[in-house]
């Protein structure tokens, strides 16, 4: 589709604010890093982690692991979400980034996590719960893609406390997800032949604390 060229200079320079940190960077972490950037520009990334994880602001991954540059291929979305393997030849951004991770760049680690108070989690609760209409209708990109996670509401949705309910929603975030990687053949095969480790992690913002689904259990018990 061709974009006029008036829409296109709308398009605005880099905040300054954003600028004077870009700079402070280059000279501080950039400069005393130097030969590590350059050599991951001219080495390639090896990546042994892949991490889906929320769009939120509030979920900084990197920072809760102590990670640099070339340690963690990550992806965000809105909710964390995994949809199911679907091959149609669509635009599938999540499942592309998977299928890149695992078969090109052969992570050893598949992290997904969610986090408490996620802001997804509560649009499909209440998208199901038919309080938000303007998500059901089908030109909203961002309700049909909450639609990945109504199996998880129906499992939740009988919990009668409002608390209860928002932590039990936020958790089916990261277990649909690890339900729908599961129908991808490369994953299965990657798990198969052992080269790949899947893992579930749920993080309350607040507390700090991070805990880990057992599929045994069907809980998540903490770190």
């Amino acid at each position: 589709m061709d974009v006029p060229s008036q829409q296109l200079a709308k398009i605005s320079k880099l905040p300054s604010y954003l600028s004077e940190r870009y700079h402070g960077w280059r000279a501080t972490d950039h400069q005393e890093n130097k030969a590590w950037y350059r050599r991951l520009a001219e080495e390639g990334q090896r990546p042994r982690t892949m991490v889906i994880s929320c769009s939120d602001s509030r979920v900084h991954v990197t920072n809760l692991f102590g990670a640099g540059p070339g340690e963690f291929f990550m992806h965000r979305n809105v909710a964390n979400l995994i949809p199911p393997f679907e091959p149609d030849g669509q635009h599938h951004g999540t499942s592309a980034c998977i299928e890149y991770a695992v078969t090109a760049l052969k992570v050893s680690n598949l992290i997904v996590m969610g986090h408490s108070h996620c802001g997804g989690a509560a649009g499909c609760k209440e998208m199901c719960q038919g309080h938000a209409p303007e998500l059901d209708v089908k030109e909203s990109m961002l309700g049909r893609w909450l639609d990945v996670l109504r199996p998880g509401y129906e499992r939740v949705k009988e919990i009668d406390d409002p608390e209860d309910l928002r932590i039990a929603m936020e958790k089916q975030t990261v277990v649909v997800s690890l339900e729908n990687l599961m129908t991808f053949p490369f994953v299965h095969e990657a798990l198969d032949n052992e080269m790949l480790s899947v893992h579930g992690l749920y993080m309350d913002i607040g507390s700090g604390t991070l805990s880990q689904y057992d599929p045994e259990s069907g809980e998540f018990g903490s770190i």
